[in-house]
């Protein structure tokens, strides 16, 4: 058996694998993301967006997988995924507003216009016990890590000043990347998009399959019994 390990406090990201018939173990990590964010360029230079969310993820995998709850420290079973999102518009990229305000001068920018969802996996493979991979893919034991990134065109819609301010007023916009939810209360202010919606509610579905595939697990393994 192979459990998931989502390094994740998105309750969104919870409820799409639930959805999905997966129970995830959860565990929050203690990343300081600007920090984080400022090693990377120190070391590599310049970011582009799909880099910057995949560093963040890569983080928050490792930190729960270094730093394991009690409760897990001799487990055996477990497949980690950290991810991280952000939103790309007018070559910016916005992560989640620091107040109502801020809030609310992004949506004023959002409005009518279009913009990238960004939501970069990280998967580490912590299991233990060894077992017969199919060719070409990496079994159980192996200690693998691999990444990628999911990214997604949002097309907002042209919102009034009343509905930008009832819409802030719910406190939705403050928790999430990019001020805005496809899942919740911000659906009806998304107006299209071209790529996978389960990459912008924060986790991809279908990524996570393929990055799983790698290391010979599938998505049924996963599902509760």
């Amino acid at each position: 058996m192979t459990r998931l390990l989502l390094a994740s406090a998105s309750p969104a990201r919870r409820a799409t694998l639930i959805a999905a018939g997966i129970d995830p173990v959860v565990a929050v990590s203690s990343v300081d993301e600007e920090a984080t964010l400022a090693a990377a360029r120190e070391r590599f230079g310049t970011l582009e967006p799909a880099d910057a969310v995949l560093v963040l993820a890569q983080a928050k995998a490792q930190d729960v997988a270094e730093n394991m709850p009690d409760e897990l420290a001799a487990a055996d079973d477990l497949v980690v995924v950290g991810c991280d999102s952000m939103l790309e518009i007018d070559g910016q990229i916005l992560g989640k507003p620091r107040d109502a305000d801020d809030a609310v001068a992004r949506w004023q920018a959002m409005r009518g216009n279009t913009g990238v969802l960004h939501t970069g996996h990280w998967l580490m493979d912590e299991r233990t016990t060894a077992g017969e991979p199919t060719p070409g893919r990496l079994g159980a034991g192996n200690g693998a890590v691999l990444g990628a990134t999911s990214s997604t065109t949002v097309h907002f819609a042209d919102l009034s000043d009343a509905e930008i301010a009832a819409y802030v007023a719910t406190r939705e916009p403050l928790a999430v990347a990019g001020a805005f939810t496809i899942d919740g209360l911000g659906g009806p202010f998304v107006e299209r998009i071209e790529g996978d919606h389960h990459g912008v509610v924060g986790i991809s579905l279908p990524l996570l399959r393929s990055l799983l595939a790698e290391i010979d697990v599938t998505i049924p393994d996963l599902w509760r019994a």
